[in-house]
């Protein structure tokens, strides 16, 4: 069962990741900043607990959820406020959740 809430937040940790990489990037480029500066400011903080991770350690999931809050905040506040960004914003907050719930479930499951 612990193996299973591993891999939910892998792919929640992953899913972000692409999400917001895409949107800054391709989808919804800001208009005043380069793409590029915008993708690598909110993708490479979700870098950092990748390899933590990939190799299943417990405390690395567990202080990878505070870096989750700032992306579910960020897609609520924009489902909530641009409707032309309202399904990506929805995806953001559905693979944050994933990413949340995963990574809560491996850690209670995995402690000692």
């Amino acid at each position: 069962m612990s193996r299973w809430f591993h891999r939910l937040a892998l792919a929640g940790l992953l899913g972000t990741l692409l999400l917001v990489s895409l949107w800054a990037g391709w989808l919804f480029p800001p208009r005043r900043l380069p793409p590029a500066a915008v993708v690598l400011a909110v993708g490479l903080p979700l870098l950092l607990p990748l390899r933590g991770m990939l190799h299943g350690r417990r405390y690395t999931c567990a202080w990878s959820l505070f870096l989750s809050l700032p992306y579910f905040i960020h897609g609520t506040v924009e489902a909530w406020a641009d409707p032309a960004a309202r399904p990506l914003a929805l995806l953001e907050v559905t693979t944050t959740l994933a990413w949340i719930i995963g990574a809560t479930g491996y850690v209670r499951l995995t402690r000692a």
